[in-house]
């Protein structure tokens, strides 16, 4: 794929054959992929977008047993608004390259929408759905029903193919409160029943519900009325995550809220403690927000990882804004997914305990270094107009910082030679150390919600660092190995291809800056056709039942009593 120098000429050649180009009701229905075009110059390269349509949640979200990463999302196919909710599905196998696979789960009927839920691998068959089989996927999610009244209830699907086709269960629903604000169900095995944590989501509460079968639940307890309320929780998780440099680990219960984030619309907050199966315990009070930037929403943790991994995948928007964005006009397409992200917990000072971010293995999208350079005070500049994904990774460590006297700031900004727009990133060291966002500069998108500015307090140490990843419209940065995550998306009139560095003001001494840039490759030009389409999965795939999975896991065999 060449590098795309000019966005007017793009949207010249690129995106006026895609407005419109979401999937028709006949592609739909045909049980094929839904091809989509991913040349476009706003279309990230490394963070997975969909075919076409609307996307928002990630969904369902697990790895099997042969090691391949299953990423279900909510999906509009035929729009580039929310609506006509299906499960859209694609699948990896190193959490980059991914593949386009058939929708998996659609709506029952003209009524009533496949909203967000989980799915796990039923590997000792408590469902009685794989008499024969280890393997067989159950997925746990909302129908929301619109007519004759407003109803949110849970059901299930399960597929013995691994994830790739489902089957309605017949006795659908399996739980039902008679509420219209009940939803987001994810489920995890824990010793020997199943628990899920579900939103009733204007009664600010997260219950918990337990279960042998998946099929009948039971209520086990609330969470209520914990951290920011704004309208609704949403979208909850409750994971088992490490603790960094030791074998122990805590739970994390993850709520997004919808509006009432402190900037206003869609943020996800946290909180960590212990489970027993039955009742989530706090270890504090304190309320926690995932990600000080703007875009990052309804993250869901993976099933499957090795027991001391927990990897998590966000929705890169907000809904104050997501129905708005230029890329459904301009390419059809709306939304993108963060890239993966391995979680854990560390305990920091004053603040601590917290969750710890940081971008999963990068090394199958790693190009070529650009740049890698030890710096005081200076700057550099890096053209990387070359790099035919636009996208870029970069790594910055300060050391020696010293506890007292300490002053100075860095800059990191990427620019368009041919507009000037300009995303900048700083820092700043001394007094109340900062790290700042500012996307006022970029003009593809103008709307009274889209906030310019993002920052995060920081507590320094005598070492210190960024991580940064961007990718045409989406940058993501990680500081402090991980204790603070900015997100953000942007959307330039023209590529941004240019990367200034600067660093001034540092005291005497030996503190110093280690900057390195790397050109991230696309994982989706290897797929692309003559004509620039990517067509997906067009064969069905093979799943054998070897028993690895339960291997792998360690899991016990677990009858229940029917």
């Amino acid at each position: 794929m060449k590098m795309i120098k000019s966005f007017v000429a793009a949207a010249l050649a690129v995106a006026l054959p895609l407005i419109n180009a979401q999937a028709t009701p006949e592609q739909v229905a045909s049980g094929n992929p839904i091809p989509g075009n991913y040349t476009g110059p706003l279309r990230p390269q490394v963070h997975f977008s969909p075919p076409a349509g609307f996307m928002n949640d990630p969904n369902g979200m697990f790895q099997d047993a042969n090691g391949t990463w299953h990423l279900y999302y909510q999906y509009n196919p035929t729009a580039t608004v929310a609506g006509n909710q299906h499960w859209g599905h694609a699948s990896s196998q190193d959490l980059y390259t991914w593949i386009n696979q058939p929708i998996a789960l659609a709506p029952i009927n003209e009524s009533c929408y496949i909203f967000s839920g989980s799915a796990v691998v039923d590997v000792n068959n408590t469902s009685g759905f794989f008499p024969d089989q280890d393997n067989g996927v159950v997925a746990i999610f909302t129908i929301a029903t619109y007519a004759p009244i407003l109803l949110q209830t849970q059901g299930l699907a399960y597929s013995k193919d691994g994830g790739y086709t489902f089957e309605m269960y017949a006795n659908n629903p399996v739980l039902d409160i008679g509420s219209s604000q009940f939803r987001d169900p994810y489920v995890i095995w824990y010793e020997d029943h199943w628990a899920m944590v579900i939103a009733y989501a204007q009664e600010y509460t997260i219950g918990i519900y337990t279960s042998p079968d998946l099929k009948s639940w039971t209520h086990a307890s609330n969470f209520s009325h914990h951290g920011l309320l704004g309208l609704q929780y949403e979208c909850p998780n409750l994971v088992k995550v490490p603790v960094d440099g030791t074998d122990d680990s805590k739970y994390l219960l993850q709520i997004s809220i919808n509006p009432g984030a402190p900037l206003g619309g869609s943020i996800a907050e946290y909180f960590l403690g212990d489970f027993d199966g039955q009742t989530f315990t706090t270890l504090d009070d304190a309320t926690r927000i995932s990600d000080f930037g703007k875009d990052a929403y309804a993250g869901q943790f993976f099933h499957g990882t090795d027991p001391n991994e927990a990897v998590v995948m966000n929705w890169a928007s907000n809904w104050q804004y997501t129905q708005q964005v230029p890329t459904g006009p301009q390419e059809g397409w709306r939304s993108a997914m963060s890239v993966p992200h391995s979680v854990s917990v560390r305990e920091i000072p004053r603040i601590g305990w917290i969750q710890v971010t940081r971008p999963y293995d990068l090394s199958p999208v790693l190009g070529d270094t650009l740049v890698q350079k030890t710096m005081g005070n200076g700057s550099l500049a890096l053209d990387f107009s070359d790099v035919s994904s636009n996208a870029l990774h970069v790594f910055i460590n300060v050391t020696n910082i010293p506890t007292a006297n300490l002053t100075g700031s860095m800059n990191f900004t990427f620019s368009s030679p041919i507009s000037g727009e300009y995303l900048q990133c700083a820092s700043f060291f001394g007094g109340d150390p900062a790290f700042a966002i500012n996307r006022g500069n970029v003009r593809g998108f103008d709307n009274i919600y889209f906030t310019d500015k993002f920052s995060s307090s920081q507590v320094l140490g005598t070492t210190w660092s960024v991580e940064a990843i961007l990718d045409r419209s989406v940058l993501e940065t990680f500081l402090d190995d991980g204790a603070y995550t900015g997100s953000t998306v942007f959307y330039p009139i023209e590529a941004l291809t240019v990367m200034t560095f600067g660093v001034e003001g540092l005291p005497p001494g030996n503190m110093t800056v280690d900057v390195t840039v790397t050109g991230l490759k696309s994982t989706w030009e290897a797929q692309e056709n003559e004509a620039g389409t990517v067509l997906g999965n067009v064969t069905a795939p093979s799943y054998p039942s070897n028993g690895t999975y339960a291997k792998r896991h360690g899991r016990v065999a677990y009858v229940p009593s029917f």
